[in-house]
């Protein structure tokens, strides 16, 4: 079983910014109060927090302020203090930050993306980084997959400020390609509790990704003797398997479809169990 292979996000940050400064600068001033799919933020709140998410990542070295920091209670509640603690951080700054004008934000996103793409570019991306992929379970992670969590969140936002703007998403497939292939690293934390004989070999296939992406993607999920691990695509025929067009999968794996509403979307074939686990997938910190 050879594994899936690193994903380098560190090139795609500057293109994904630019990206997120031409709407925000399309946008008449009416439209930044514009509701979203994140319950109580507006479209300026989404925008204020991408710009928290920068200034956050430009003030990760040592000094006084990492006092602020994240403090489980203990190994039993880390995830639900992590969301607690990041929830109570993100409605602070959003709340602070309400009162900075679109042009502010605008002209601050800007400046803070050319300094934290010097940072991520500085950084080795086989060595650790502060803190895990915690969606895939992993309390400590490499800098390459941290870094591509950064770049699955930035993309989502921007698509949640496109939609609400009535703007068409960001689909190009070598932007959205990874964005997908970092989203389905969840997969193996997903099914750590699902049962099944060693070999057990479930498929996701995403569809309807671009015209300039003539094949549908292909991930395989095998059970080996300690847990499920991704693989490259494997030529066996898999014992479950899912087919979900692009712009469900991405819902399905950020919570923004129903699991009911997305299966009906979906194609789902061999052991049903199986093939409907795969939408319990999360990848965010939800």
């Amino acid at each position: 079983m050879n594994p899936v292979l690193p994903i380098n996000a560190v090139p795609l940050f500057p293109e994904e910014r630019a990206s997120l400064l031409d709407v925000l600068s399309s946008l008449p001033l009416s439209d930044w109060s514009r509701d979203t799919s994140c319950p109580g933020w507006s479209l300026k709140d989404i925008a204020a927090h991408l710009l928290a998410d920068d200034f956050g990542r430009l003030s990760s070295g040592p000094g006084p302020h990492r006092d602020a920091g994240f403090k489980p209670s203990s190994a039993a509640t880390f995830e639900a203090d992590l969301l607690r603690f990041i929830n109570v951080q993100n409605e602070a700054w959003v709340a602070a930050a309400r009162r900075l004008s679109p042009r502010l934000i605008i002209d601050l996103l800007r400046w803070s993306g050319g300094e934290t793409q010097t940072y991520f570019e500085s950084l080795n991306p086989d060595a650790v980084a502060r803190t895990g992929v915690s969606w895939a379970g992993e309390e400590r992670s490499a800098n390459w997959f941290d870094l591509a969590r950064e770049l699955t969140e930035r993309w989502l936002h921007q698509q949640q400020i496109r939609e609400s703007a009535g703007i068409p998403p960001l689909y190009e497939p070598h932007i959205f390609v990874p964005v997908l292939d970092t989203f389905v690293r969840a997969l193996p934390h997903t099914f750590r509790n699902t049962d099944a004989p060693q070999g057990t070999l479930v498929r996701l296939t995403v569809t309807d990704i671009g015209a300039t992406l003539a094949s549908p993607l292909r991930y395989d999920l095998i059970r080996d003797a300690a847990a499920w691990r991704l693989a490259q695509p494997l030529d066996s025929d898999p014992d479950a398997q899912a087919t979900i067009p692009a712009d469900t999968a991405w819902r399905v794996f950020t919570k923004g479809i129903t699991k009911t509403d997305a299966i009906a979307l979906s194609t789902l074939e061999g052991d049903p169990t199986l093939a409907e686990k795969v939408f319990d997938t999360v990848s965010i910190i939800a």
